[in-house]
């Protein structure tokens, strides 16, 4: 499971790097939502494989990191490039000096709230977007991505609460695995599926985004 999912996680990051419109190997198309990632999916595998706690930190990081790129994505659609680089400059900020106070404390709660803040942030700007936004997105599209963006957040809700699970009976749950033993027991490695779930979710996310974005770029060019 460990290499599954780790491998799952940078599939999705590399599928966008070097999907349509990438210039080769050594020139992928990258933003910043495909890096964090790709990030994540690197911190996750090197911290199962060696559960330093050091590493550790490097996977929760990168966890945070992963819902604030989505963040800065759909924060920064507007055409406005001073609130662009306001929202970019405040957000490059915020985030590194959370993550140092994160790291000093060592309280899982905080990453907790970090990460549920940034879930809230995007969900709210979410229907600012598909809703409220004045001149409206061409209906056809918005149904489209309302139905996707649904999906995404169902499959973000499950693997949160599965964390939350292995989380607060991890000991229980190793003891279930060893009783029923393999192929099973894979079924109930939920920080696996966590994982898993959170890059499906992700990569979803991640491609309404970049619509979204394309979209008010012709809005712009009109």
């Amino acid at each position: 499971m460990l290499t599954f999912r780790e491998t799952y996680v940078v599939l999705f990051a590399l599928q966008y790097m070097y999907g349509r419109g990438s210039r080769g190997l050594f020139s992928p198309k990258a933003d910043f939502m495909s890096i964090s990632l790709l990030v994540l999916g690197i911190a996750s595998f090197l911290f199962h494989a060696t559960l330093k706690h050091s590493l550790q930190f490097g996977d929760e990081l990168a966890m945070l990191g992963l819902v604030w790129s989505i963040l800065q994505g759909l924060l920064t659609v507007p055409r406005l490039s001073v609130y662009d680089r306001i929202i970019n400059i405040s957000l490059a900020t915020v985030f590194p000096l959370f993550g140092a106070f994160y790291v000093w404390t060592e309280k899982i709660i905080y990453h907790v709230i970090g990460f549920s803040v940034a879930i809230a942030l995007i969900i709210l700007r979410g229907i600012y977007l598909f809703y409220w936004r004045k001149p409206a997105f061409p209906q056809h599209k918005v149904a489209e991505w309302r139905v996707r963006n649904r999906i995404a957040l169902i499959l973000m809700g499950v693997a949160y609460v599965i964390w939350n699970i292995d989380l607060e009976f991890c000991a229980e749950l190793r003891k279930l695995r060893r009783e029923i033993g393999l192929p099973w027991a894979w079924l109930l490695e939920f920080h696996g599926w966590w994982h898993v779930l959170t890059a499906m979710s992700a990569a979803r996310f991640m491609d309404i985004v970049r619509e979204v974005q394309k979209q008010l770029k012709q809005e712009k060019a009109e």
